[in-house]
Formats: C-alpha cells, structure tokens, sequence
C-alpha cells in the first residue's frame, strides 16, 4: 500500500461523457466523479484517496452515508459511475473553512489527522501471522506511491522496466552474513521491525524453506562481500489473495517470486537488479516492458490479463516501474519506484486485500 495523505489539490476538470449532471475532476493523473459546476479548472479542494476510512460525521457531511466501502460503509474505493473510473473523493470539508487551500496546496499539508482519517489496515489471516520476534537488523521494504497520484516520479524518457505487479503478499527475508541469521517477515510486522518465528505452518516460511531462499541469499552475500541481503517475494496462490495465477496457497503449489533485492555493502544498503543478481536461483516476477518511460505505455501495460501463470487465468493487477539505474526521487523523498495499477483490478467484486 502506499501512504495516505489527505491533501488540497488543484484541479482539472473534464467532462463527463455519460452523465450530464457529472463531471471529472483531475488530480495528478487520478480522476473522481464531481457534481456539475461543482468545482472549475484551476480550483483548490481537498482530495481523500482511495483506501482511506473516514470518520462517521465527514461521511455525513458529504452525503456518502450507505455508499462506501467496508462493513461499515467508511472506505473509500475505486468506483466506476456511469462508466467512469473514480478513485478518490475530491471536497471542502466543514472543518477546513478557515484553511488557505491554496497556500495548503503548495505547502503540502497533510489533513489526515485535522479530519480523522485514517488508512485502512486489512486484517491478518492466521497463516499469515505467527509468533514475532525484534528483528532490528531486517531490511525494510519501501511503501510504493502510484503514478498517477505522482506522475512526476519519472521523466518521459528516462530508461525504465515495468515488472507485473502480483496480488499476493509480501514477503521479507534477511540474511546477516556475520552471524547467520535469517529473518522472515511480512510487509506489516516488517514496517515494525518485527520478523516471525520459524513455522513451517506460516505462509511465509513456508515459501522460504520451499525455495531455499535463505541459502541463495547468503550465496549473494559471499559473492558481493555483502553484511546483509534482502530478498524481497511475493507469495500468491489460492488461499491468500483472489487472484491466484494457477497456484494455491495452502499446498505445496504455493506461488512465490522475488519483485526485489537489496544489499548492505560498505555500510550503505543498496537496490540491485534483481535478475542480474539472482539468475535463475529463485523465480522472479515477469518482466513486461524494457525502454523509454511514457505514462501512457506505462497504464497501457498495467491492463490486461496476467503472465504468471501462463495461461492467462485472471486479469493483470498492475504493474511496477523501475529507473534502469536506481536513483532518489524528490517526489518520494526517497526511492524512484512507482505502481500503476489496473482499473479492472480497483473494480473487481470479491476482491481481498490482505498485507
């Protein structure tokens, strides 16, 4: 998941084709449905993304009792209205009549907390939790921001790879090369430092001892004089997520491929290419597209049906995009690494979500 932030924005507005009551207003490359003469191009308004829980009052507010996401109508989620794709809500809250939008806008101000929102969390299925452990030396894995909230992340141009972008869940692992140990982790207990103690019930474990992946991380440990690796899975299949990509999660056909590998080296942790670091010792995700960045290349490849499998068995969730040589971003702050995910996927009934 990427971070929430609850920001003023300015925005463009598009008509909608489908509804003359409707129209769209723009923010980065996101698009939500707003009542006509509502907002014009080049107006402030607050914009809540997708995945954020809102408090009872400010749904409320906005006229949204009934219509959103979750158990308790308080999520927002991507939704097609009269045909058009809308992520996000784009408002002016009651509780931000007094905010100078505009100077909010250029400062970056995050309203989260001011409006008490918060991020929605998926619960934990038993097999992916477990007994924890401190894990300080676990290397983290980086929350990626989607291209169309940031669209400045990259450069037309500039050298990328798009690999698929798999719906499973995440799984961390580091090798310390002077003492030996292995820590095993998932997206949510790593994001805390924590790492789950060896089970040969748990998911993550399981794919762990399955593919022998703590032996090929310390081999690229030796190889590069590297203190510490991380190699950086997804684990998918039936039982874990929706999509399953013709593997199944509670048997020994559980799915799992490396996305990332990191590396302490000389005391600064580094990003390397996978592929040309790993080869053929551990399975990695498909790489779609090698070439010039072009946003519309980018959400094109994001769509259509997945790769993993082969066979074609489900659509594609989306894609992640990579700068040939790894460099900071001052959109991020941190990284240059971005996802663009697929409107059929955000759409999709029965879907999961789980970290």
């Amino acid at each position: 998941m990427s971070t929430l932030r609850v920001t003023a924005e300015v925005l463009t507005i598009h008509e909608h084709q489908n509804a003359d009551a409707l129209e769209l207003a723009q923010v980065g490359l996101y698009r939500a449905v707003v009542a006509k003469g509502a907002y014009r191009t080049g107006d402030v308004a607050v914009y809540i993304p997708e995945q954020s829980v809102l408090p009872a009052a400010l749904v409320e507010e906005l006229g949204l009792t009934g219509r959103l996401a979750g158990s308790n109508s308080d999520r927002v989620k991507a939704v097609r209205l009269r045909g058009e794709l809308s992520q996000g809500i784009v408002c002016r809250p009651a509780a931000l009549a007094d905010v100078d939008l505009e100077k909010a806008a250029a400062d970056g101000t995050d309203f989260a907390e001011r409006l008490g929102i918060t991020k929605w969390v998926p619960p934990i299925p038993p097999t992916m939790s477990g007994e924890v452990e401190a894990a300080p030396e676990l290397l983290p894995w980086v929350d990626i921001e989607n291209i169309q909230r940031y669209p400045g992340i990259f450069a037309e141009g500039e050298p990328v790879v798009l690999t698929e972008k798999l719906h499973g869940s995440a799984c961390l692992v580091t090798y310390v090369a002077d003492s030996g140990q292995v820590f095993v982790s998932s997206k949510g207990f790593g994001s805390k430092s924590l790492a789950l103690k060896e089970d040969p019930r748990n998911l993550y474990w399981r794919a762990v001892l399955g593919h022998g992946v703590a032996e090929v991380a310390a081999d690229v440990a030796a190889r590069l004089g590297a203190r510490r690796v991380g190699i950086f899975g997804e684990v998918f299949g039936a039982g874990v997520q929706d999509l399953t990509y013709g593997a199944d999660g509670r048997r020994d056909t559980l799915g799992y491929a490396v996305f990332d590998v990191s590396a302490e080296i000389d005391g600064s942790v580094r990003w390397l290419d996978s592929a040309a670091v790993l080869g053929s010792a551990l399975p990695l995700v498909p790489r779609l597209y090698e070439g010039p960045y072009d946003s519309e290349v980018v959400l094109s490849v994001a769509t259509g049906r997945e790769t993993v499998s082969g066979r074609s068995l489900h659509l594609r969730e989306g894609v992640v995009i990579r700068p040939v040589e790894e460099r900071y971003s001052p959109v991020t702050g941190g990284r240059a690494i971005a996802k663009a995910v697929s409107p059929a996927y955000l759409t999709r009934k029965g879907g999961t979500e789980y970290e």
